[in-house]
């Protein structure tokens, strides 16, 4: 037996869910970030910031690629 995809119908779309919540299913997984933003006054370039940068939870049981075994 197989169970329907959450859609617009399904109670668990009208399911509110807490920001803590949604954290912490994200950081378990690990997030993305990426951006750019481009700072241009008459199609002359004046900055640009690029952003990639990954989130993500630790855990006690990996061990820090930093430390000395």
């Amino acid at each position: 037996m197989t169970t329907p995809a959450p859609g617009p119908a399904s109670p668990l779309a009208q399911r509110p869910v807490a920001l803590v919540d949604l954290l912490d299913r994200l950081l378990a997984g690990g997030v993305v970030v990426v951006g750019d933003l481009t700072l241009r006054i008459a199609d002359v370039d004046l900055v640009r910031i690029d952003l990639r940068a990954l989130i993500s939870s630790v855990s006690e049981n990996m061990p820090s690629p930093w430390e000395e075994p």
